[in-house]
């Protein structure tokens, strides 16, 4: 079959515009002074000279063979532009050009995606400030108690909106949420026995599509209908039924006697809700609903082109131990002060493996935080206000159609109004497009008109205008009051939104001190590095980031006219086609939202793959020990048999083939990561894959560490069939305190046609015979898309190659440093890690009874973010420095690590008890350190100042003194009550 790649004009046209950038500097004299490989790279030339000598090696080139098996070194160039020819400002340029293709028009398709002003503060003090966008997810609670205060806002806000007791702290997207709750209750009742689970044809029909993707290999029989004809109370076997309020074509509808029915059965209904039609209209909870699910995208976030925005699911208190996603509650602090942490962690991935609750690992932080951001600067009443212009225009269009002749649908509507027509309705519809004006299309003779806050009455007057001119006649002028309000039986009564927060900000001068004094709660890298071990916090460019605001970027409905989207589709089309020349493979999609994401399609597509080949009972998955949670996490989601294999050494490749001949009429696949969780290359990966292929499985590559892989190998190099990429790790998407993510997946040919696809909208890269939809939009979070190109596109084929040498060179430096202050976890056999490596605490804990997460708050006493703890290996910290750090700032991370070591001599040697020192006491609050008492064994000096740079460089204050975690689970407080 034909590999869909970068159209042939749009390769001709990129091609050409580089050309053209190269021919304009013939000389070196009249080059771009603006390259990005420079600012992107952290060491200097002779710094690299002296940290090679103190690995011992003469030069990277060396490091590199001795890193890297000579059998997977990759020696053909990458497929990008040339990075030293290309400024930062010539790819803004390229870029510019690129997407000035498309058409900005008034969007009317609604479906979940609505334009909304994103207020002026929070674009510039949140969304572009690196205090909130470069933060990583807040395990560290105490350097983490801004964000956690904010997404505790935003499950505040969904809680009262919704009228349910506990919401998480965001999700994907809308439709996946959908699933996730439709899989939570399958958990709460005995699945074997209700295996049935009902989606009211009224429904998105991209979440419907994601709905059929999860429950195929979920075992759950989905029954989709008119939930109004349906006879819920002789369905014994459904676990809960999905309703969407408003529905899809705009209607109120009272769900109360649906929700009876069902629980007499003992099932459960889910309520797909709009959040700001619930500032007018009656909570789901007032009809029985038990969860709710929606997208907070029109609480101030853009919609570009379908992602990424804040996924909600709220529901009931006993629902919250099998809930999907992270949960942000209020502990107190050693000192005893309250303090938030991430709630309730041992139902995610990462310790529940195949058992988890879901695979969900990202998740939208950022757009969570914006979210909550919107209600708190328009506070309850301007909330009202918007809701109340939305509906009032919509009731506005109704009655002005109405009167002009076009038949409007009748009965309660919230933002959307259905027009019916005996004209062809996708004529009528493309004729409008034409005007600027897109609405959709629900059947041959129906269209629907959305209205949302960016609309005016103007606009309403150029649509009916527009429709009366494209023959739309027939009706007759309906009964409509133009007040704002909604009918009797279905308007919100009683209080809501009344905590402090949403109503107690009115300027913008408050509302930028509260970002900010959030902000100053939070280490992200604008304050030092973070280390974390296969996470790959590198810099996040702001030439990268800055098209993100772009009008032609953000302002794009995912549905729009083809004709309208035509650059971002060139755009993508590039993207894929850098990622493809990466892996080394041969198609990819954008569509997953997420790593997990990306692992689950990447998973659906081998098992599509091998039911079209008449091998679908193969359903072994072999993990090895070191792997991700959210790979035996996403293998369950797919139906799949966990087979485990040790690999604290390396597999040992003869029990490897032992187990794959154990399970060869089974073996569906391996998910390997690579280079391995271990912080290093494996030698027989290729020996490793071709056995997975002789016994008739596919190859699964995790790239969470494709950062060391960069132009040095490829997954298509080791042998792997399909991998998924991070591109909020390895192509520089900020992970935003825990989210948006992007975790596209590439395959080889033979699995190309089996990529995602899409209901409303298929994607280029789409398959013949796809797997299934695992987002709610075609491209998943495309708006976000311009970060790794222009990552791949300023760094160039060269620049890129430098990232992943330069990665593997900083981690071998800081290992180097270390080794001896600190057990280092055996590397390969020349003792040279990738581009992370791993410390044993163990021994220190049995000395000591000091464990790696003291070692961990003792650090941000030291003004750094810890390394990840405890994982791969039980009682460990894995360190990523990643390319972007310069050896000044290596040196004092490492310096810091040497310090505490020291420390914990002190408390080795008894000079420092083993209960009552810096270690066991950290973090160190600024209202600890300067009280008027001091019973410490140590000075105030050695508890806060414990380095020089503290003083030259400024002090990061934690706000709270170490967290009580247990008590933070038996003592749920999840929400704001006042």
């Amino acid at each position: 079959m034909a590999i869909r790649r970068l159209s042939t004009n749009s390769q001709h046209w990129l091609k050409a515009r580089c050309m053209q950038q190269l021919r304009r500097f013939s000389s070196d004299l009249f080059a771009p002074t603006d390259t990005f490989t420079a600012r992107h790279l952290g060491p200097l030339p002779h710094d690299v000279e002296e940290m090679c000598k103190v690995i011992g090696v003469k030069d990277l080139a060396e490091l590199m063979e001795q890193a890297i098996p000579a059998s997977v070194r990759r020696e053909q160039p990458m497929e990008l532009p040339d990075g030293e020819k290309i400024g930062e400002s010539d790819a803004l340029a390229l870029l510019k050009e690129m997407l000035s293709k498309n058409i900005i028009a008034k969007n009317y398709i609604g479906m979940g995606y609505h334009a909304s002003h994103v207020p002026g503060p929070i674009m510039r003090n949140l969304l572009e400030n690196p205090g909130w966008y470069t933060a990583y997810t807040p395990y560290q609670a105490e350097i983490s108690q801004g964000r956690l205060e904010s997404l505790v806002n935003f499950q505040t806000l969904v809680c009262e909106l919704t009228g349910m007791e506990v919401a998480n702290a965001s999700l994907l997207d809308e439709g996946t949420a959908a699933a996730e709750a439709m899989a939570m209750f399958a958990r709460a009742v005995n699945s074997k026995s209700k295996n049935q689970f009902f989606i009211s044809d009224s429904v998105h029909p991209q979440s419907i599509d994601c709905l059929k993707t999860r429950a195929k290999y979920f075992g759950m029989e989905l029954v989709i209908g008119d939930h109004a004809t349906t006879d819920f109370a002789s369905m014994d076997k459904l676990c809960g039924a999905l309703v969407q309020y408003p529905d899809t074509r705009g209607r109120l509808v009272n769900f109360d006697g649906i929700a009876d029915a069902l629980h007499k059965n003992g099932a459960y209904l889910i309520a797909a809700a709009d959040p700001l039609s619930l500032v007018l209209a009656k909570p789901p909870s007032s009809f029985g609903a038990d969860c709710v699910v929606g997208s907070m995208q029109r609480f101030g976030v853009p919609m570009w082109f379908g992602g990424p925005s804040a996924a909600y699911l709220a529901t009931s208190k006993k629902q919250v131990r099998r809930m999907p996603g992270r949960i942000i509650g209020e502990s107190l602090d050693r000192l005893g002060r309250p303090a938030y942490r991430l709630t309730l962690q041992t139902r995610e991935q990462h310790i529940r493996l195949d058992k988890a609750t879901s695979n969900v690992c990202t998740a939208q932080v950022l757009l969570a935080n914006m979210a909550g951001m919107y209600a708190v600067y328009h506070r309850k009443s301007g909330l009202v206000r918007i809701a109340k212009k939305v509906h009032g225009l919509a009731q506005l269009f109704a009655k002005s159609a109405g009167q002009a002749g076009v038949a409007v649908g009748s009965g309660a509507f919230f933002d959307t109004v259905t027009i019916e027509t005996s004209k062809s309705a996708s004529a009528v519809a493309e004729e409008l497009s034409k005007q600027k004006m897109n609405l959709r299309v629900l059947d041959d003779k129906t269209l629907a008109a959305s209205f949302d806050e960016t609309h005016s009455e103007a606009d309403v007057a150029a649509l009916v205008k527009a429709l009366t001119a494209a023959g739309c006649g027939g009706g007759s002028a309906p009964t409509i009051e133009v007040n704002g309000e909604l009918p009797a039986a279905f308007a919100r009564s009683g209080p809501f939104l009344e905590q402090k927060i949403f109503n107690s900000i009115s300027s913008e001068t408050e509302l930028m001190r509260y970002l900010h004094t959030l902000q100053k709660k939070d280490l992200a890298l604008d304050t030092s590095m973070i280390s974390l071990g296969s996470c790959t916090m590198k810099l996040n460019s702001v030439s990268s980031l800055a098209p993100c605001s772009w009008p032609e970027v953000a302002n794009m409905h995912p549905f729009a006219p083809a004709s309208q989207t035509q650059g971002y589709r060139d755009m993508l089309n590039s993207l894929e086609k850098y990622l493809i020349s990466v892996t080394g493979f041969d198609a990819c999609s954008l569509q997953p939202t997420s790593g997990a994401s990306g692992e689950y399609a990447g998973l659906l597509v081998i098992k599509k793959f091998q039911e079209a080949n008449g091998q679908g009972h193969r359903d072994v998955c072999i993990i090895p020990r070191s792997a991700h949670g959210t790979n035996p996490a996403s293998a369950a989601m797919c139906g799949m048999e966990i087979k485990w294999i040790e690999d604290s050494r390396g597999m040992d490749l003869e029990e490897f083939k032992k187990l794959c001949a154990e399970y060869k009429d089974r073996l569906s696949c391996l998910m390997v990561t690579y280079p391995s969780t271990r912080a290093f290359f494996e030698d027989n990966i290729q020996e490793i894959c071709q056995t997975v292929h002789d016994f008739g499985g596919q190859v699964y590559m995790d790239g969470a560490n494709m950062n060391a892989q960069l132009g040095l190998t490829s997954p298509g190099i080791i042998g792997a069939d399909v991998c998924h990429l991070n591109l909020h790790k390895t192509f520089s998407i900020p992970h935003g305190g825990g989210g948006p993510g992007l975790g596209p997946i590439c395959v080889k040919e033979h699995l190309a046609k089996h990529l995602p696809g899409h209901v409303v909208v298929n994607p280029s890269t789409a398959g013949a015979d796809p797997a299934g939809a695992v987002s709610a939009a075609p491209w998943g979070q495309a708006g976000i898309a311009c970060i790794p190109w222009m990552f791949c596109t300023m760094l160039g084929k060269q620049g890129v190659l430098d990232s992943g040498r330069y990665s593997i060179l900083n981690a071998n430096y800081m290992k180097s440093r270390l080794t001896s202050h600190y057990s280092v976890y055996p590397t390969n056999k020349n003792d040279k890690c990738a581009h992370e490596f791993i410390l044993d605490i163990s021994d220190i804990k049995k000395k000591t009874g000091l464990a790696e997460e003291d070692i961990a708050k003792r650090l941000q006493d030291y003004g750094f973010h810890a390394p990840t703890m405890s994982w791969p290996v039980p009682h460990s910290l894995m360190v990523e420095p990643t390319e972007s750090e310069d050896k000044a700032e290596l040196d004092r991370f490492c310096d810091a690590m040497i310090a505490i070591r020291k420390e914990i001599a002190k408390v080795e040697s008894g000079e420092w008890p083993a209960e009552d020192n810096p270690l066991k006491n950290a973090p160190h609050t600024q209202e600890e350190v300067c009280a008027t008492e001091w019973k410490h064994p140590y000075s105030r000096e050695e508890a806060a100042f414990p380095a020089p740079w503290l003083l030259q460089r400024g002090k990061f204050w934690p706000t709270v003194a170490r967290v009580d975690n247990s008590l933070g689970d038996r003592k749920l407080k999840l929400r704001l009550e006042e």
